[in-house]
């Protein structure tokens, strides 16, 4: 299932998928429309300015519209590549993802393609001369049609790569998908939590007399790992699974992924292999279980924006608000306990993240990086601030007191005007105040 659904997701997200469906229904409209001119042979006698085309003329017009197609597709193909090669170097590869993933991208690449196909499909039965005439008028209409539509997609596509190539597309496309990862991870927990988890754990320890490692199948960055396969291995062998890896990080082949903790070591050899086939592995990380890798990708952006062979800072300062927003919808979130349970019993020990973990990823770098830039600098601050008017409990009040701390030191070495640094230590001083309140 773990290598199926895999798959599912490359086939997916490939460049070639949506067109190739395109140009398959586009084959089969052609041949659909060919066998529906056959019972209405004298349309072409009755509306014979619209149907009434013969066949050379047809064959022309529609060589014509086939060789325009596949030669604009080229020209939609090598502005595709000119603008990820563009935003590879202006932001980061990281995003080139999302690009490859946009459906209006793979439509209008298909549309042109398509046409292109339905016409060599029609070109194929037109007949004259000897073979005797056939022409299928109703089909060579759809592509007089076909042809304008193409001119609609390819003023569309010089739009959408227009506005989608601009940073702030590219930062709320990369924010949506994470937001999207975070509501998935932390909807619903995977089993049952256990009350007490110094507890379990210690109650767990003191069962353990073996521990069988779960070792990884090959090399490359944990994309996804299917909790309900650990929960029901556990459950059915009577063991527990402590992950030793998180989605995101990278093993090598070989490398621990999980231990099963069991009473008898024998009884639980045979799940080995299917708890690997629970961890998916491949060569790049993926935002659908892994926000620290949407969060990953906006800092990258901030920090090629911050280096000073582009010094943008309006782009880094929008990075921190789409960071701000990622963070407060983990805040506002339960983040589920690593302590999984089936029917009372203690079966999974997890690992995944937590809101200090996606709090350092998201502003330890920019705070290094943007040491002496007044705007940026500012912005954490509004960061914070925006963070701590939420709902919050003690422990992330104090994260946040850290950051504070942190952000007061690089203030301090970094910004060298005392009137800019007075202005942002009192804002600093007025948030420290508002999180050192009792909530």
């Amino acid at each position: 299932m773990s290598f199926l659904r895999r798959w599912w997701a490359g086939v997916w997200s490939s460049l070639w998928f949506i067109p190739g469906l395109i140009v398959v229904g586009s084959a089969g409209a052609a041949v659909l429309l060919v066998e529906m001119t056959l019972p209405f042979g004298d349309a072409a006698l009755r509306w014979p300015r619209l149907l009434g085309a013969g066949a050379e003329g047809s064959r022309g017009m529609l060589t014509a519209v086939a060789t325009s197609m596949i030669t604009v597709a080229g020209v939609v193909f090598s502005i595709t590549i000119v603008v990820l090669s563009l935003a590879s170097s202006q932001y980061t590869s990281r995003v080139l993802r999302s690009f490859m993933i946009d459906r209006a991208n793979q439509a209008v690449l298909g549309v042109f393609v398509g046409i292109f196909a339905y016409c060599l499909v029609v070109l194929r039965t037109i007949r004259s001369g000897d073979e005797g005439v056939f022409v299928p008028s109703l089909a060579v209409l759809g592509g007089v049609v076909l042809a304008f539509v193409g001119i609609g997609f390819l003023v569309y596509f010089i739009h959408h790569i227009a506005t989608a190539i601009q940073a702030s597309s590219i930062l709320a496309a990369v924010a949506e998908d994470t937001l999207r990862a975070v509501d998935r991870m932390f909807a619903e927990q995977v089993g049952g939590a256990a009350n007490d988890e110094a507890a379990s754990a210690r109650e767990q320890d003191a069962r353990v007399r073996h521990r069988l490692p779960v070792p990884a199948g090959r090399s490359g960055y944990i994309q996804l790992v299917d909790d309900k396969v650990l929960l029901e291995v556990a459950h059915r062998g009577d063991t527990v699974v402590r992950m030793e890896r998180s989605v995101g990080e990278f093993v090598i082949e070989g490398a621990v992924l999980a231990v099963i903790e069991v009473e008898e070591a024998g009884t639980a050899r045979e799940d080995i292999g299917r708890l690997a086939g629970a961890f998916t592995i491949d060569r790049q990380r993926s935002v659908d279980q892994d926000p620290a890798y949407g969060i990953r990708q906006i800092v990258d952006v901030a920090l090629k924006a911050l280096s000073p062979g582009i010094n943008d800072s309006t782009t880094a300062v929008m990075c921190v608000d789409y960071l701000t927003a990622i963070l407060s919808r983990v805040a506002c979130r339960h983040i589920p306990s690593p302590l999984r349970t089936r029917d009372g019993v203690l079966r999974v020990i997890a690992r995944g993240p937590s809101f200090g973990t996606l709090m350092d990823e998201a502003f330890d770098q920019i705070r290094q990086h943007g040491g002496g830039n007044v705007a940026v600098l500012g912005r954490l601050i509004w960061a914070y601030r925006s963070l701590s008017e939420l709902s919050i409990g003690p422990a992330q009040r104090r994260l946040l007191l850290d950051h504070v701390a942190a952000l007061r030191e690089a203030i301090q070495r970094t910004v060298p005007s005392p009137t800019e640094r007075r202005e942002l230590e009192a804002d600093l001083d007025e948030l420290t105040l508002r999180l050192v309140e009792p909530a």
